[in-house]
Order: C-alpha cells, then sequence, then structure tokens
C-alpha cells in the first residue's frame, strides 16, 4: 500500500450545501466551488443546480443550490471555518438571519459524526432533514444516504417534506 492510498483512507466524506440569491448566483457558487478547491477539498460528486423560493420569506429573489460531496482532511471546525472564510471573501455581509446572500456555505453531513458545539455547528445539519434543496440533490448524489441522527434513509426524508416543497423545487 502507498502512502497517498494510506492518507486517502484516513480523509473523512462530508457534504456541503452551497446557495446564492443575490448577484450571479451560479458565477458565485461557481467561485466558492474554486476556493474550497484552494483549501485542499477534493470534489468527489456535484449535484445539478436546484432553484427554490426563498424562504421564509418568498417575496426575496429564488436560491440557486448545489450539494457538493467531499474529501477532506480538515476537522468540522477548520472545515466551518473555511466556509465562512469564503463567504466571507465572497462578499456575505452580516445580516438578519435568513435574508438575501450572494453566498452560503452549510455542513450537512461531516462523516456521519454527530457534534453539538453551541451557536457554532450543529451535525449534522440541524435542519436539513426538513430542506428541499438539501434533500433532493443530495438523493441525486447519494441515494443510499441516511441521516446520522434520525436514521431515516433519503427516500423517507423526501417523502416526509411538504407537498409545496416537492413541487417547487426545480433542477437548473
Amino acid at each position: 500500500m502507498k502512502n497517498q492510498d494510506l492518507s486517502e483512507n484516513l480523509a473523512k466524506i462530508i457534504y456541503l450545501g452551497i446557495g446564492s440569491n443575490l448577484g450571479v448566483r451560479k458565477r458565485n457558487i461557481e467561485k466558492a466551488k474554486f476556493q474550497l478547491k484552494e483549501n485542499n477539498i477534493k470534489f468527489i460528486t456535484v449535484s445539478k443546480y436546484y432553484e427554490t423560493p426563498s424562504w421564509p420569506n418568498p417575496n426575496y429573489p429564488k436560491f440557486l443550490n448545489i450539494i457538493l460531496k467531499i474529501v477532506c482532511h480538515h476537522d468540522p471546525l477548520s472545515l466551518l471555518n473555511i466556509c465562512k472564510k469564503i463567504e466571507i471573501n465572497l462578499g456575505r455581509k452580516k445580516s438578519k438571519k435568513n435574508s438575501p446572500r450572494l453566498c452560503d456555505i452549510d455542513i450537512i453531513d461531516y462523516h456521519g459524526i454527530k457534534l453539538n458545539v453551541k451557536s457554532k455547528l450543529y451535525l449534522p445539519h440541524k435542519r436539513m432533514h426538513k430542506r428541499n434543496f438539501v434533500l433532493i440533490p443530495l438523493f441525486e448524489i447519494e441515494k443510499k444516504w441516511k441521516h446520522p441522527s434520525k436514521k431515516l434513509d433519503i427516500k423517507t426524508l423526501i417523502s416526509m417534506l411538504p407537498e409545496g416543497d416537492i413541487t417547487s423545487i426545480k433542477q437548473i
């Protein structure tokens, strides 16, 4: 076994969500992907783009979202710091919760671990099981994924979404 093989085995499988609803949304997401790669984050799979109305205020611009399956050697808090730095690099400003933003990067699932760092990081993402823009692109790239805490498979979680959430998401 080569050293490279050993180090790759130590890397963790992680799912990230990237969204944007301001500016040129697709370009914002592509810039975020580029900066993730610059931070030694390797992409395994990238979902297609999905467009959804803003939540909780559908009067805000629509969101464009993707899910990435990645591998990296960063611990959860280091990865969170990288994601926050990228958001700031792309122009994200402090604003009211759920307000429009140029870039939002969330850690959805970090190798199935459960973590609660009060008001900083919850793993798996604490609302991901209720979000069509997470579940549907995640299903596209990982049909056998299971929620680490709820122990429910992704098909079950999608079936639990309200019908309006299923009909309001559009693949771009």
